[in-house]
Protein backbone atom coordinates (compact mmCIF):
# COMPACT_ATOMS: atom_id res chain seq x y z
CA UNK A 1 0.00 0.00 0.00
CA UNK A 2 1.18 3.76 -0.99
CA UNK A 3 1.33 6.14 1.81
CA UNK A 4 0.69 9.18 0.19
CA UNK A 5 1.08 12.49 1.72
CA UNK A 6 -1.37 15.54 0.32
CA UNK A 7 0.00 19.24 1.69
CA UNK A 8 -2.40 21.62 1.54
CA UNK A 9 -5.00 18.74 1.85
CA UNK A 10 -8.21 21.31 3.47
CA UNK A 11 -7.87 23.53 0.04
CA UNK A 12 -9.55 23.42 -3.25
CA UNK A 13 -6.67 21.15 -4.87
CA UNK A 14 -6.27 19.31 -1.92
CA UNK A 15 -9.24 18.07 -0.77
CA UNK A 16 -10.44 17.33 -4.07
CA UNK A 17 -6.99 14.91 -4.13
CA UNK A 18 -8.05 13.70 -0.56
CA UNK A 19 -11.50 13.24 -1.85
CA UNK A 20 -10.66 11.29 -4.66
CA UNK A 21 -8.05 8.86 -3.02
CA UNK A 22 -10.30 7.84 -0.29
CA UNK A 23 -11.66 5.76 -2.55
CA UNK A 24 -8.80 3.76 -3.49
CA UNK A 25 -7.85 0.95 -1.41
CA UNK A 26 -4.59 0.44 -2.26
CA UNK A 27 -3.71 4.43 -1.10
CA UNK A 28 -3.19 5.37 2.92
CA UNK A 29 -3.78 8.79 2.31
CA UNK A 30 -2.00 11.22 4.78
CA UNK A 31 -3.77 14.67 5.00
CA UNK A 32 -1.33 18.06 6.07
CA UNK A 33 -2.69 20.81 6.62
CA UNK A 34 -2.71 23.83 9.30
CA UNK A 35 -6.41 23.62 10.40
CA UNK A 36 -7.24 20.24 10.45
CA UNK A 37 -11.30 21.59 11.37
CA UNK A 38 -11.18 22.54 7.38
CA UNK A 39 -10.82 19.00 5.99
CA UNK A 40 -13.69 17.49 4.49
CA UNK A 41 -15.82 15.90 7.41
CA UNK A 42 -15.84 12.41 4.94
CA UNK A 43 -12.01 12.20 5.64
CA UNK A 44 -11.11 10.12 8.71
CA UNK A 45 -7.73 8.84 8.06
CA UNK A 46 -4.28 10.02 9.58
CA UNK A 47 -4.03 14.11 9.92
CA UNK A 48 -0.63 15.82 10.37
CA UNK A 49 -1.67 19.07 11.32
CA UNK A 50 1.29 21.76 10.93
CA UNK A 51 2.82 24.69 8.92
CA UNK A 52 5.44 24.25 6.23
CA UNK A 53 7.28 27.24 7.33
CA UNK A 54 8.03 25.31 10.81
CA UNK A 55 11.57 22.76 9.52
CA UNK A 56 10.95 20.76 12.52
CA UNK A 57 7.34 19.98 11.14
CA UNK A 58 8.13 19.11 7.85
CA UNK A 59 11.00 16.95 8.73
CA UNK A 60 8.57 14.95 10.74
CA UNK A 61 5.87 15.25 8.01
CA UNK A 62 7.64 12.84 5.70
CA UNK A 63 8.01 9.80 7.88
CA UNK A 64 6.89 6.97 6.45
CA UNK A 65 5.84 8.90 2.84
CA UNK A 66 6.26 7.05 -0.84
CA UNK A 67 4.85 9.99 -2.39
CA UNK A 68 3.64 13.81 -2.17
CA UNK A 69 1.33 15.51 -3.32
CA UNK A 70 2.13 19.08 -2.98
CA UNK A 71 -1.20 21.02 -3.20
CA UNK A 72 -0.50 23.85 -0.35
CA UNK A 73 -0.11 27.37 -2.18
CA UNK A 74 -0.28 31.02 -0.76
CA UNK A 75 -1.38 32.74 -3.71
CA UNK A 76 -2.11 36.71 -4.61
CA UNK A 77 -3.43 38.12 -8.21
CA UNK A 78 -1.27 41.09 -7.90
CA UNK A 79 1.71 42.20 -5.93
CA UNK A 80 2.85 40.85 -2.13
CA UNK A 81 6.26 39.36 -3.68
CA UNK A 82 7.59 38.74 -0.32
CA UNK A 83 4.70 36.72 1.01
CA UNK A 84 4.54 34.61 -2.37
CA UNK A 85 8.31 34.23 -1.57
CA UNK A 86 8.16 33.38 2.01
CA UNK A 87 4.86 31.75 2.36
CA UNK A 88 5.16 29.60 -0.93
CA UNK A 89 8.23 29.37 -2.75
CA UNK A 90 10.47 29.23 0.31
CA UNK A 91 8.74 26.54 2.66
CA UNK A 92 8.24 24.50 -1.43
CA UNK A 93 11.95 25.10 -2.02
CA UNK A 94 12.99 23.08 1.57
CA UNK A 95 9.73 20.65 1.36
CA UNK A 96 11.60 19.30 -2.18
CA UNK A 97 15.29 19.18 -0.50
CA UNK A 98 13.76 16.92 2.56
CA UNK A 99 11.72 14.96 0.22
CA UNK A 100 14.91 14.12 -1.99
CA UNK A 101 16.79 13.75 1.20
CA UNK A 102 14.02 11.28 2.71
CA UNK A 103 14.16 9.06 -0.32
CA UNK A 104 10.69 10.23 -1.42
CA UNK A 105 9.96 8.35 -4.68
CA UNK A 106 7.75 11.07 -6.22
CA UNK A 107 6.88 14.90 -5.69
CA UNK A 108 3.65 15.96 -7.49
CA UNK A 109 3.59 19.38 -8.00
CA UNK A 110 0.40 21.58 -8.47
CA UNK A 111 1.28 23.82 -11.84
CA UNK A 112 -0.63 26.19 -14.27
CA UNK A 113 -1.10 26.22 -17.80
CA UNK A 114 -0.90 29.28 -17.83
CA UNK A 115 3.07 29.25 -17.03
CA UNK A 116 4.13 29.64 -20.57
CA UNK A 117 0.91 30.47 -22.67
CA UNK A 118 1.49 29.90 -26.69
CA UNK A 119 3.96 26.76 -25.88
CA UNK A 120 2.07 25.24 -22.81
CA UNK A 121 0.58 22.31 -25.76
CA UNK A 122 3.53 21.00 -24.52
CA UNK A 123 3.77 20.73 -21.10
CA UNK A 124 7.56 20.31 -20.79
CA UNK A 125 7.86 24.04 -22.03
CA UNK A 126 9.72 26.47 -20.01
CA UNK A 127 7.29 28.69 -18.00
CA UNK A 128 7.77 32.48 -18.32
CA UNK A 129 8.57 34.54 -15.37
CA UNK A 130 5.95 37.86 -14.79
CA UNK A 131 7.26 40.43 -12.73
CA UNK A 132 3.56 42.15 -12.74
CA UNK A 133 2.78 38.69 -11.41
CA UNK A 134 4.57 37.32 -8.19
CA UNK A 135 2.92 34.40 -7.41
CA UNK A 136 2.74 33.04 -11.31
CA UNK A 137 6.66 33.68 -10.83
CA UNK A 138 7.06 31.27 -7.89
CA UNK A 139 4.76 28.95 -9.10
CA UNK A 140 7.56 29.01 -12.45
CA UNK A 141 10.62 28.92 -10.39
CA UNK A 142 9.29 26.10 -8.37
CA UNK A 143 9.00 24.11 -11.94
CA UNK A 144 12.40 24.82 -12.62
CA UNK A 145 13.51 23.54 -9.00
CA UNK A 146 12.02 20.64 -9.39
CA UNK A 147 13.33 19.77 -13.20
CA UNK A 148 16.99 20.20 -12.17
CA UNK A 149 16.82 18.25 -9.47
CA UNK A 150 14.69 15.21 -10.77
CA UNK A 151 18.43 13.72 -11.10
CA UNK A 152 18.80 13.52 -7.58
CA UNK A 153 16.26 10.02 -6.70
CA UNK A 154 12.92 11.29 -6.67
CA UNK A 155 10.72 11.59 -9.53
CA UNK A 156 9.43 14.91 -9.82
CA UNK A 157 6.29 15.19 -11.58
CA UNK A 158 4.77 18.47 -13.30
CA UNK A 159 0.81 18.76 -13.33
CA UNK A 160 -0.03 22.10 -15.14
CA UNK A 161 -3.69 22.40 -14.51
CA UNK A 162 -6.50 24.58 -16.06
CA UNK A 163 -8.63 27.08 -14.65
CA UNK A 164 -9.86 26.00 -11.34
CA UNK A 165 -14.13 25.64 -11.24
CA UNK A 166 -16.32 23.35 -8.88
CA UNK A 167 -17.54 23.05 -5.18
CA UNK A 168 -15.25 24.54 -2.69
CA UNK A 169 -14.16 27.24 -4.47
CA UNK A 170 -11.08 28.95 -3.99
CA UNK A 171 -9.21 31.89 -5.06
CA UNK A 172 -9.94 31.69 -8.81
CA UNK A 173 -10.62 33.37 -12.02
CA UNK A 174 -14.43 33.12 -11.77
CA UNK A 175 -15.23 34.37 -8.12
CA UNK A 176 -13.21 37.59 -8.53
CA UNK A 177 -14.29 38.48 -12.33
CA UNK A 178 -18.28 37.85 -11.80
CA UNK A 179 -18.86 40.70 -9.14
CA UNK A 180 -16.88 42.68 -11.87
CA UNK A 181 -18.67 42.08 -14.45
CA UNK A 182 -21.73 43.59 -12.75
CA UNK A 183 -19.83 47.19 -12.61
CA UNK A 184 -20.76 47.15 -16.37
CA UNK A 185 -16.78 48.48 -16.56
CA UNK A 186 -15.26 45.40 -17.49
CA UNK A 187 -14.63 44.41 -21.27
CA UNK A 188 -14.53 41.77 -23.34
CA UNK A 189 -10.18 41.15 -24.28
CA UNK A 190 -9.78 40.19 -27.62
CA UNK A 191 -13.35 39.92 -28.55
CA UNK A 192 -13.80 37.05 -25.88
CA UNK A 193 -12.16 34.70 -28.45
CA UNK A 194 -9.39 33.34 -26.27
CA UNK A 195 -9.92 29.85 -24.33
CA UNK A 196 -10.53 28.93 -21.04
CA UNK A 197 -9.03 25.48 -20.26
CA UNK A 198 -11.64 25.26 -17.36
CA UNK A 199 -11.10 22.25 -15.30
CA UNK A 200 -13.30 20.59 -12.23
CA UNK A 201 -11.66 20.18 -9.03
CA UNK A 202 -12.75 16.50 -8.68
CA UNK A 203 -11.00 15.91 -12.21
CA UNK A 204 -7.96 17.74 -10.90
CA UNK A 205 -8.58 14.95 -7.88
CA UNK A 206 -8.83 11.96 -10.62
CA UNK A 207 -5.41 13.32 -12.75
CA UNK A 208 -3.44 13.70 -9.34
CA UNK A 209 -4.41 10.29 -7.83
CA UNK A 210 -3.40 8.68 -11.69
CA UNK A 211 -0.02 10.77 -11.48
CA UNK A 212 0.72 8.60 -8.04
CA UNK A 213 0.08 5.24 -9.66
CA UNK A 214 1.45 5.73 -12.92
CA UNK A 215 4.27 2.69 -13.39
CA UNK A 216 6.59 3.91 -15.91
CA UNK A 217 7.13 7.88 -15.32
CA UNK A 218 10.32 9.97 -16.26
CA UNK A 219 12.41 11.38 -13.78
CA UNK A 220 11.26 14.32 -14.77
CA UNK A 221 7.57 14.47 -16.46
CA UNK A 222 5.00 16.69 -17.27
CA UNK A 223 1.37 17.01 -18.11
CA UNK A 224 -1.49 19.16 -19.03
CA UNK A 225 -4.55 18.92 -17.30
CA UNK A 226 -8.01 20.39 -18.10
CA UNK A 227 -11.52 19.97 -18.88
CA UNK A 228 -13.15 17.41 -21.91
CA UNK A 229 -13.90 20.84 -23.50
CA UNK A 230 -12.22 24.06 -23.61
CA UNK A 231 -14.27 26.69 -24.45
CA UNK A 232 -14.00 30.61 -25.31
CA UNK A 233 -13.98 33.53 -22.78
CA UNK A 234 -17.31 34.36 -24.46
CA UNK A 235 -19.05 31.17 -24.15
CA UNK A 236 -17.84 31.11 -20.46
CA UNK A 237 -18.92 34.88 -19.63
CA UNK A 238 -22.30 34.19 -22.28
CA UNK A 239 -23.31 30.66 -20.57
CA UNK A 240 -23.24 32.88 -16.90
CA UNK A 241 -25.10 35.59 -18.41
CA UNK A 242 -27.87 32.98 -19.95
CA UNK A 243 -28.45 31.44 -16.45
CA UNK A 244 -27.63 33.49 -13.85
CA UNK A 245 -28.29 37.10 -15.76
CA UNK A 246 -24.69 38.32 -15.19
CA UNK A 247 -24.02 41.54 -17.54
CA UNK A 248 -22.08 40.78 -20.12
CA UNK A 249 -19.11 43.24 -21.49
CA UNK A 250 -20.48 46.30 -23.82
CA UNK A 251 -16.87 46.74 -25.49
CA UNK A 252 -13.49 45.16 -26.64
CA UNK A 253 -9.96 46.19 -26.56
CA UNK A 254 -7.07 43.97 -27.38
CA UNK A 255 -4.25 42.58 -25.38
CA UNK A 256 -1.88 45.70 -25.88
CA UNK A 257 -4.42 48.00 -24.81
CA UNK A 258 -5.59 45.64 -21.94
CA UNK A 259 -2.44 45.00 -19.88
CA UNK A 260 -1.46 48.92 -19.73
CA UNK A 261 -5.08 49.13 -18.49
CA UNK A 262 -4.63 46.74 -15.75
CA UNK A 263 -0.90 48.10 -14.85
CA UNK A 264 -2.46 51.49 -14.41
CA UNK A 265 -5.49 49.89 -11.46
CA UNK A 266 -3.02 48.39 -9.86
CA UNK A 267 -0.49 51.72 -9.42
CA UNK A 268 -3.85 53.27 -8.57
CA UNK A 269 -4.52 50.62 -5.64
CA UNK A 270 -2.54 51.80 -2.70
CA UNK A 271 -4.81 55.46 -3.07
CA UNK A 272 -8.28 53.64 -3.14
CA UNK A 273 -10.06 52.17 -0.80
CA UNK A 274 -11.33 49.09 -3.41
CA UNK A 275 -9.35 46.22 -4.90
CA UNK A 276 -8.38 46.92 -8.67
CA UNK A 277 -11.11 46.74 -11.48
CA UNK A 278 -8.93 44.13 -13.19
CA UNK A 279 -5.20 43.10 -12.95
CA UNK A 280 -2.50 41.78 -15.22
CA UNK A 281 -2.51 38.23 -14.32
CA UNK A 282 -6.15 38.27 -15.25
CA UNK A 283 -5.34 39.15 -18.08
CA UNK A 284 -2.81 36.62 -18.56
CA UNK A 285 -5.32 33.61 -17.40
CA UNK A 286 -7.25 35.01 -20.62
CA UNK A 287 -4.21 34.13 -22.74
CA UNK A 288 -3.94 31.10 -25.03
CA UNK A 289 -1.98 28.33 -23.91
CA UNK A 290 -3.49 25.61 -26.63
CA UNK A 291 -2.93 23.18 -23.75
CA UNK A 292 -4.96 19.90 -23.98
CA UNK A 293 -4.77 16.47 -22.60
CA UNK A 294 -3.58 14.00 -24.86
CA UNK A 295 -0.45 13.25 -23.25
CA UNK A 296 -1.75 12.80 -19.95
CA UNK A 297 -4.26 10.60 -21.57
CA UNK A 298 -1.33 8.47 -22.99
CA UNK A 299 0.68 8.33 -20.34
CA UNK A 300 -1.43 8.20 -16.89
CA UNK A 301 -4.48 6.95 -18.45
CA UNK A 302 -6.64 10.34 -17.95
CA UNK A 303 -9.67 11.40 -19.36
CA UNK A 304 -11.84 14.45 -17.98
CA UNK A 305 -15.23 13.37 -17.02
CA UNK A 306 -16.62 16.70 -15.93
CA UNK A 307 -17.75 19.02 -18.50
CA UNK A 308 -16.97 23.27 -18.07
CA UNK A 309 -20.47 23.79 -17.51
CA UNK A 310 -20.90 21.44 -14.48
CA UNK A 311 -17.69 22.72 -13.06
CA UNK A 312 -18.82 26.56 -14.16
CA UNK A 313 -22.46 25.72 -12.55
CA UNK A 314 -21.20 24.23 -9.37
CA UNK A 315 -19.17 27.08 -8.71
CA UNK A 316 -21.67 29.95 -9.47
CA UNK A 317 -24.51 28.33 -7.24
CA UNK A 318 -22.27 28.10 -4.47
CA UNK A 319 -21.08 31.64 -4.75
CA UNK A 320 -24.22 32.61 -4.81
CA UNK A 321 -25.73 30.72 -1.75
CA UNK A 322 -22.89 32.17 0.11
CA UNK A 323 -23.50 35.50 -0.80
CA UNK A 324 -20.78 36.80 0.82
CA UNK A 325 -18.40 39.71 0.08
CA UNK A 326 -16.56 39.56 -2.99
CA UNK A 327 -13.36 37.55 -2.92
CA UNK A 328 -10.20 39.33 -2.06
CA UNK A 329 -7.31 38.57 -4.74
CA UNK A 330 -5.06 37.95 -2.12
CA UNK A 331 -5.49 34.85 0.03
CA UNK A 332 -5.98 34.59 3.67
CA UNK A 333 -3.60 33.98 6.02
CA UNK A 334 -4.54 32.11 8.32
Amino acid sequence: MLNILITGANGFVGSHILENMMKNDSINVIAACRNKNKLISEFKGEIREGDLRDRDYVDKLLSGIDIICHAAAWSSLFGHEEQSKDLYLKPTQYLIDRAIKKGIKRFIFCSTTSAAPEKSIDAFSQGIKKRFWPHLSSVIEIENIIRQRSEEGCQMINLRLGLFAGERYSLGLLPILLPRLKTHLVPWVNSGKTAMPIIDGRDIGKAFTLACLAPELKNYDAFNIIGPETPSAREVIEFIHNEYAYPTPHFSVPFFIAYPFAALMELVNPFVPWEPLVTRSIIHLLEDTHANNSRALKYLGYKADHHWTTAVRNEVNLLIKDNGPAMKMTKQIN
